[in-house]
């Protein structure tokens, strides 16, 4: 389940008073959060503002330093964005990062100008002078993504690195503190990023590395006990890790007064709902409601092949049927629900910026208006890995902690085409199969997501000496960081032999095995 609807002032968390902070001001790069990232990494704990978020927010959030991101506009374009005048005025270390570096030069009196080399890809930078931890002499891989460049600095900077298009590839105002690159240190292309990141948030704006998870559980957990009070709350159940994590950590802060609920929607992998239960209800003892509702579900996908609407109609469904079960249990104030921080930075569209809404999320989408619930967010600060490192901390089982992501309508949107049981039936074994391969490699945490996908198509095999007209299996597996950009994963051709012949040995209806190497982009991760 993605996550509820969020209002524009939402961006601003409000993090706990006694952590150190860094705030970064986006321009719309799709790699800014890959910088909070490797801040958080870093174990200093910051957050993603739209860059004209207003000055007395800015004042009122205390950063140590403030980060200025990349984005896709020029500067040399009328009425394109800049960092307010409180960035400067606060005296604060400043990194400014691709157009951010441009930015930061054209508002401190710099020039940068277009129609010179563009630059994109990898690239080769030696450092002038030592600076932000990296060595003076020593070549450095970069990676660049610049159509515009620096042609010459504000008073007070200087030269400390080069490439062949830029010729400012980092330039810094040490006095003043204010540092720029033309590259992004915080993509893996960067191999020395980190260290430079890293440096510039202890060293020079003397943030402490206190952002850990059992600082932020601690924290937390005081934080729900204030809101909730005596409250009652509901959480809904996936089985994924975000609700699995929200799920245990607010039942540590209020007990009994949390009820869980999960709606087998008949779209889950084999043996998961049982799983869900005898975690939750058994190893937990949080109350728990489970409804079967399979057969709803299947009768309102039938004879649907558009993935819009499956998504639409499964999303709708689950409303309906989450709510039915929520007016039982009754007296409910608060819903609990498994938002991350991606899902608070890409749900938001900011007025005037660069960025535009990437996707909408709708956990229980409508639910707290439509019945007058109180959310309880407590994983929104957070990122993936992060609530993995929750979830550790807490103590559930590394099966949850560790479980690739699944999407909200399940299998429905691994099967293209019209959905029917005996569909799912044949898809449930495979990727069954399929999985046990890759955990018997000792692949499955090597990978970001595996999955098998249900073609739409039939092909004429021969089995025995009998001719066959059955099912063509896609199987899908990339690696990622973020899932933001994905590779497929470079499975030996033995391993996909072997896998190829027990899915058709073991699991009927199926004559032919295919596997995608699409890369993320041009493709998507998941094929609907």
């Amino acid at each position: 389940m993605a996550t509820a609807s969020l209002r524009k002032e939402d961006w601003s968390l409000k993090a706990d008073i006694h952590h150190d902070r860094i705030l970064i001001l986006d321009f719309g790069s799709q790699v800014t959060q890959l910088i909070a990232r490797r801040i958080r990494e870093a174990g200093v704990y910051c957050e993603i503002w739209p860059f004209n978020a207003p000055s007395e927010k800015i004042r009122s959030f205390n950063p140590k330093g403030i980060i200025l991101s990349g984005g896709p506009c020029s500067v040399l374009d009328k009425d394109s964005p800049r960092a307010p005048d409180v960035v400067w005025q606060l005296k604060l270390p400043v990194l400014g990062i691709c157009y951010g570096q441009q930015a930061m030069v054209q508002q401190l009196g710099g020039k940068v100008e277009g129609g010179h080399a563009r630059e994109f890809g990898r690239a080769a930078v030696t450092l002038q002078t030592p600076i932000l931890g990296w060595e003076k002499g020593k070549e450095y891989q970069v990676w660049m993504s610049h159509g515009d460049r620096v042609t010459e600095l504000p008073k007070g900077f200087k030269v400390v690195a080069s490439s062949e298009g830029a010729p400012f590839a980092i330039a810094a105002d040490e006095e003043r503190r204010y540092y720029s690159t033309m590259f992004h240190p915080e993509v893996v292309h960067t191999p020395e990023g980190k260290t430079l990141l890293s440096h510039f948030v202890h060293k020079v704006c003397g943030a402490a590395a206190d952002w850990t998870m059992a600082a932020f559980r601690k924290t937390e957990i005081e934080k729900i006990r204030q809101q909730v009070g005596k409250g009652k709350v509901i959480c809904g159940l996936s089985g994924g890790v975000d609700s699995s994590v929200a799920a245990v950590l607010i039942h540590e802060a209020i007990g009994e007064q949390l009820t869980c609920i999960f709606v087998d929607t008949g779209l889950m992998r084999e043996g998961e709902g049982r799983q869900v239960v005898e975690l939750f209800r058994n190893h937990y003892n949080i109350p728990l409601v489970a409804v079967d509702a399979g057969a709803k579900f299947l009768g309102a996908l039938k004879g649907v092949d558009d993935p819009e609407k499956k998504r639409k109609i499964i999303g709708k469904l689950f409303i309906d049927v989450f709510e039915a079960e929520a007016k039982k249990v009754g007296g409910a104030e608060f819903l609990a629900q498994g938002t991350l921080y991606p899902d608070v930075i890409e749900s938001v569209s900011f007025s005037g910026g660069p960025s535009v809404t990437i996707k909408s999320h709708h956990n229980v989408g409508g639910l707290p208006e439509r019945m007058n619930f109180k959310l309880v967010e407590p994983l929104r600060e957070l990122f993936k890995d992060e609530v993995r490192a929750l979830g550790r901390e807490l103590g559930l089982p590394e099966a949850f902690v560790g479980r690739h992501p699944f999407p909200g309508p399940g299998l429905a949107i691994r099967v293209p085409g019209e959905i029917t049981e005996e569909k799912l039936a044949i898809l449930r074994k495979a990727d069954a199969v399929y999985l046990d391969e890759i955990c018997q490699a000792g692949l499955y945490d090597k990978i970001w997501q595996a999955f098998a996908v249900l073609l739409p198509v039939r092909t004429v095999g021969v089995m025995g000496d009998g001719r066959t007209y059955d099912h063509v299996l896609a199987l899908r597996a990339v690696t990622s960081v973020d899932g933001m950009t994905a590779e497929s994963y470079p499975f030996p051709h033995e391993f996909l032999a072997r896998v190829a012949t027990r899915l058709i040995n073991e699991v009927k209806g199926i004559n032919r095995v295919v596997y995608d190497v699409t890369s993320k982009p041009p493709g998507t991760i998941e094929w609907e």
